[in-house]
């Protein structure tokens, strides 16, 4: 009992009954002062042509996201589009949900007032044995048993009421809702932010990772050396390091905050110099050499490349230590070729599986390029081409 009385305790059952009968009406004014059914067909008409107004689409979609759903200050309802119609089949939908609105709003209403009006004509052929008078269902005698059945009409009115709801509301997501053009649009849009949310997280990884490595590493050697004057430059390349990292972080979470801001200022390969005195202030002995012009290549390719060095320099430095370094940056044949090897540890090797090593692959990938990592020739290798096209 409780859970069929529960619909009655919400708003959206009284909003859509609104819904409803906001939409007969003007229709039912000009009948009434009119008195001519022709007046029916002329509401008709008007509704089919302002169906094809596309600002039409955005009061209804408004109206239904409002009284339908539940929705309220301008909430977001994927659902219900509030936007112009932009097809000739967003304006057929319109001029098919103004047409069932009014249709089925008429009926439902009619439908309700005389469930309640027979409910009325049982209490009075119970109590008096006349009719009050209304209900197309007529009820004739004088029973008392009349008054038993009263509820009934007032149970179906209510069922009508809560039933006409939620079927008005299925019409209005489906002939207000998006377009499969939209729903693709939307689709498209949410795999960018994911896209992009994974692509932070990579930045962060990569970023943070090189950073911290830096410290970690610069902290030991300075602590076994005893050298003050080492001691200082060590802690010189941690600050700067540290400094970068939290410039990268700020400009991370600022894109996070703040998600329909374009992402600028991220490092390309352009600052790679910054990444090389790192590694070089770390102990690592670092033979780097670029041809061709680096400054020349596309923007999200060089911002990639220098992701890609950065976490190759950081795997050095982690897993090698102070160890020779060769790095390679080519930029020819409308290619961006990064070549970087290093002696492999004494100690066991990596299986390239690390977080950092399968990012490296991921970003070539995203590119249509290719990255490889592994051993090669007694050496650790990451070699990587991206398409500059």
């Amino acid at each position: 009992m409780v859970r069929m009385l529960r619909p009655f305790t919400r708003a959206v059952t009284y909003t859509r009954w609104l819904h409803l009968s906001m939409a007969i009406v003007w229709p039912s004014l000009w009948l009434f002062i009119d008195e001519a059914w022709w007046t029916v067909g002329t509401a008709t008409v008007l509704l089919g042509l302002a169906g094809l107004v596309p600002a039409m689409r955005v009061v209804e979609g408004f109206q239904a996201r409002l009284l339908l759903t539940g929705h309220r200050d301008g909430g977001e309802s994927p659902e219900i589009v509030v936007a112009p119609s932009a097809t000739w089949g967003d304006r057929g939908r319109v001029v098919v949900w103004l047409q069932t609105r009014l249709f089925f709003g008429a009926l439902v209403s009619h439908l309700a007032v005389q469930l309640l009006l027979l409910g009325v004509d049982l209490v009075s052929t119970a109590i008096s044995g006349e009719r009050a008078g209304g209900a197309w269902l007529v009820v004739t005698g004088h029973h008392w048993w009349h008054a038993l059945l009263a509820p009934l009409p007032l149970v179906l009115a209510a069922a009508v009421v809560v039933g006409s709801g939620h079927l008005i509301t299925a019409l209005a997501l489906r002939l207000l809702g998006p377009s499969p053009a939209e729903r693709l649009a939307a689709l498209e849009e949410r795999t960018e932010q994911l896209l992009e949310r994974t692509r932070i997280a990579r930045e962060l990884h990569d970023s943070i990772g090189h950073a911290l490595t830096v410290a970690v590493v610069q902290s030991g050697a300075a602590r076994a050396a005893g050298d003050p004057a080492f001691t200082d430059r060590a802690l010189g390349a941690i600050e700067e390091t540290g400094r970068a990292a939290l410039e990268d972080l700020e400009r991370v979470l600022g894109v996070l905050r703040e998600s329909g801001k374009p992402v600028s200022g991220r490092p390309t390969l352009a600052d790679a110099d910054r990444l090389l005195e790192s590694a070089r202030a770390s102990g690592a002995k670092v033979d780097a050499e670029v041809t061709g012009p680096v400054e020349t290549v596309p923007g999200p390719v060089s911002r990639e490349g220098y992701r890609i060095l950065q976490e190759s320099l950081t795997n050095v430095l982690r897993h090698a230590g102070a160890v020779p370094v060769r790095v390679r940056v080519r930029v020819a044949d409308d290619t961006l070729v990064l070549a970087i090897r290093n002696p492999l540890p004494a100690g066991p090797s990596g299986t390239g599986r690390g977080s950092g090593l399968r990012g490296i692959r991921e970003r070539a990938a995203l590119l249509g390029g290719l990255a490889r990592t592994g051993p090669a020739a007694g050496d650790w290798q990451v070699h990587a081409e991206l398409p500059l096209r």
